[in-house]
C-alpha cells in the first residue's frame, strides 16, 4: 500500500462501503482540509451545493474557508447504498456561525472512487435550517456525548 491508496478498496460490500462512510466522517470531523483531501484522487472532481472544484489543492482551500466559517462542525454520515465502486451517503451536521446562528444541513453524496480507495469524484447536495441552541443532537466526534444514529 502506498500514500496514494486508502482501503477498503472497490467494489465494496456492505462492510467496507460502511467502514468507507464513517472512516469519511471522522477524517472530516477533524476539520483538517489537508488531511481530508489525502482521501481524494489527485485530479478529484467535486460538486458542493452550486460549488464545482477540480483537484486537492482547490479540495483544501474550499474546506479551509468552510470551516472558517461554520464554527464547532459536527458531522454525522451514514450509508445509503453502494454497488460496485460508488457509494451514496445521507448526511447531517451542525456549525454555528460568527453570529452564533446554529445550523443544521442536510445532504446527500454520491461517491465514486478509483481502484486504489481514492474518492475521484463526489457530488453533495446540501439543505440549511436555523436552529436553537437548544435543538442540537449533535456534540462532536461519534461517540462523544450525543446520540450516534442521529434521524435524518
Amino acid at each position: 500500500m502506498t500514500d496514494e491508496s486508502r482501503p477498503p478498496f472497490p467494489p465494496f460490500d456492505e462492510a467496507s462501503a460502511t467502514k468507507k462512510v464513517l472512516a469519511a466522517e471522522a477524517a472530516w470531523n477533524t476539520r483538517d482540509p489537508e488531511k481530508v483531501s489525502l482521501a481524494y484522487t489527485p485530479d478529484t472532481v467535486w460538486r458542493n451545493r452550486d460549488t464545482w472544484l477540480t483537484g486537492r489543492a482547490e479540495v483544501v482551500a474550499f474546506l479551509t474557508a468552510k470551516w472558517e466559517r461554520e464554527l464547532d462542525y459536527a458531522l454525522r454520515k451514514s450509508l445509503w447504498a453502494y454497488q460496485g465502486n460508488r457509494i451514496a451517503v445521507r448526511f447531517q451536521y451542525e456549525c454555528r456561525d460568527a453570529s452564533g446562528q446554529w445550523w443544521r444541513s442536510y445532504g446527500n453524496e454520491n461517491w465514486e472512487f478509483d481502484a486504489n480507495g481514492l474518492m475521484r469524484r463526489r457530488e453533495a447536495s446540501i439543505d440549511d435550517v436555523r436552529i436553537a441552541p437548544g435543538e442540537r443532537r449533535i456534540h462532536g466526534p461519534r461517540g462523544e456525548g450525543d446520540d450516534t444514529d442521529i434521524p435524518i
